[in-house]
């Protein structure tokens, strides 16, 4: 993400304080707990929230890729101690990366191999370890609390945004000329206008992505992630590798894994979504979860649909829809069809 001018410092804010409003024709009610949504961390990298003394903010990064191979890169004006440690021992980088190997496959931090037949559509085939950074990398801490601070804001303002469709046609009616995807969705948020069908409860789950400009030292962010805010059940699982790989090799690296926040995105996510269920109040409603055609990321969406399973057992039915060449959706005594 980002350009030649962003460090490869990046935050991610996975659905932080998500909240569920629930419209009356006088008044608006925002129903959050902050023991259900605190501010999460997601995957592309998590933080030590203490100065840099060790992994800093230039470019330099450790990667494991889906075939687990390791790339080091790092910039030439700029020696990080980390990796003076890890070039000249050769045999305590294998270690690591055989550990966070083991590590995912022992606790589900996997993704469907493309490679592989049936491996988006069938569960257990085709696994390999998800990517990941084999380390975590340090981020202001004072940074981290103004996108903490910022997610709340950004979430009344996308609620705010999504009730004014008219708005949201004349905004986007230039964009709908040049991308075919972002034109199908607005006829279909047409049609949803034509129906009149006014929805009192709405939930947002959404991930903000942000990077930590190398020239300004200034936290930018990237994108805001609205319809598929992807990787809360995996991001939860790159913060527990972490933490234990430093509580193993933390000492010889100069990283304490008292420092890498917790991360309960998943069973935010899975409270937000029960919360909703609930709201609803209809015994019969379900949870559903649509994916796209084999979806080598299944694993991602299992475990929110684990995690409220576990919470609910026989309350909330979830189930994992895979999005075809139709969509179907019925309402009362209508049934409207669109083709993607």
């Amino acid at each position: 993400m980002g350009n030649g001018s962003s460090s490869s410092s990046s935050l991610t804010i996975s659905a932080p304080n998500p909240y569920i409003t629930t419209i009356s024709p006088s008044r608006s009610k925002l129903l959050s707990s902050s023991a259900f949504f605190p501010t999460t961390i997601s995957i592309n990298t998590n933080f030590l929230l203490k100065k840099p003394r060790t992994m800093t903010s230039s470019n330099s990064t450790v990667k494991s890729g889906g075939g687990g191979g390791v790339e080091i890169k790092e910039t030439p004006d700029e020696k990080n101690p980390i990796f003076e440690t890890l070039n000249s021992s050769p045999d305590l980088l294998q270690n690591l990366i055989y550990d966070a190997l083991v590590w995912s496959s022992l606790h589900g931090l996997v993704v469907g191999h493309k490679s592989v037949q049936k491996s988006g559509t069938v569960p257990g085939v085709g696994m390999v370890h998800a990517p990941f950074a084999l380390l975590p990398m340090s981020f202001p801490e004072s940074h981290w609390e103004q996108a903490c601070e910022l997610a709340p804001i950004f979430n009344e303002l996308v609620d705010r945004v999504s009730l004014d469709g008219k708005f949201l046609q004349d905004s986007l009616s230039r964009t709908r000329k040049v991308d075919a995807f972002t034109s199908r969705l607005l006829d279909i948020h047409s049609k949803m206008l034509e129906l009149n069908k006014n929805e009192e409860i709405r939930l947002g789950l959404h991930r903000s992505d942000y990077m930590l400009d190398a020239q300004t030292k200034e936290l930018l962010q990237i994108e805001l992630n609205t319809i598929s805010s992807s990787f809360a059940g995996l991001s939860c699982l790159v913060s527990d590798l972490h933490r234990n790989l430093l509580n193993h090799y933390g000492e010889l690296l100069g990283l304490d894994s008292k420092r890498v926040p917790a991360n309960g995105a998943a069973n935010q996510f899975a409270e937000a979504l029960a919360l909703a269920w609930k709201e609803y109040n209809n015994p019969r409603a379900v949870v559903v979860i649509v994916v796209q055609p084999e979806e080598t990321n299944m694993y991602d969406q299992h475990w929110l649909s684990f995690a409220l399973k576990e919470k609910y057992p026989f309350t909330i039915q979830v189930i994992l829809y895979a999005l075809n060449a139709r969509i179907i959706l019925k309402m009362k005594k209508q049934t409207v069809k669109f083709n993607p």
